[in-house]
């Protein structure tokens, strides 16, 4: 599924932004599952009650405010940081390094942004692992977001105000499309990496994915190949 990209369509892009989890590395590695569970475990010994009603409770706030952490804290009065430190420790000595990743990344001339819901332990800890860390210039978690999650509309607005983004010179690559909307609507370019997660298909219709592909890695080096073609 994927979609050849022509470098005309990306030849303005000044700033690259990568959403974490299931986007830089493939959503088959299953690492989310470890997240999942933990945060499953700290909900449990939170609220005093069993597993059960913890995952029923963890799957309700993810949809209704767009991260679990977010219905905690409005609902519970949970201060995050214990939370996002339980959940996001975890093992990544599985994840595969990426050098051909890290090559596209280097190719790339302009900024490069990690635009998580996750905490920029959480995002240097992956990043690390896969061998790519260096590549970026800038991290905003979650903190940075005053723990609004994406896709609430005032958090990209923080994003491309805190680091001088134009957004009409930007592009962001997300695998929940539900995500792409608000950057559609401040003009950036978006790119969707669909995965078989039923949330990741949720607002997958509308003009507001412009591009897609289920290969992020092949994706970017299609388009530096288009690009090297036009310059030739």
């Amino acid at each position: 599924m994927i979609q050849t990209p022509a470098w005309k369509d990306f030849a303005h892009i000044e700033t690259w932004i990568f959403d974490l989890d299931n986007t830089l590395y493939p959503a088959h590695t299953n690492l989310f599952a470890q997240i999942d569970k933990r945060m499953g475990e700290f909900i449990s010994d939170y609220l005093s009650v069993d597993l059960v009603e913890a995952k029923a409770v963890q799957k309700k706030y993810f949809h209704e405010y767009g991260t679990t952490l977010s219905g905690l804290m409005q609902h519970h009065d949970m201060k995050p940081d214990d939370f996002l430190n339980y959940v996001h420790d975890i093992d990544v000595s599985d994840l595969a390094a990426a050098p051909e990743l890290s090559r596209a990344l280097e190719q790339l001339v302009g900024r490069k942004i990690i635009f998580t819901n996750g905490s920029h332990f959480h995002a240097a800890n992956v990043s690390s692992q896969l061998g790519i860390d260096h590549h970026f210039d800038h991290v905003f978690d979650i903190i940075a977001a005053e723990y609004q999650p994406k896709p609430h509309m005032d958090v990209y607005k923080k994003l491309t105000d805190d680091l001088e983004i134009d957004p009409t010179r930007a592009v962001l690559f997300e695998d929940m499309a539900k995500n792409l909307l608000p950057a559609h609507e401040m003009g950036m370019t978006t790119v969707w990496i669909p995965n078989e997660a039923h949330w990741s298909h949720d607002s997958s219709d509308g003009e507001h994915i412009h591009h897609m592909t289920d290969n992020l890695t092949q994706f970017l080096h299609e388009l530096l190949a288009d690009k090297a073609r036009a310059e030739s």
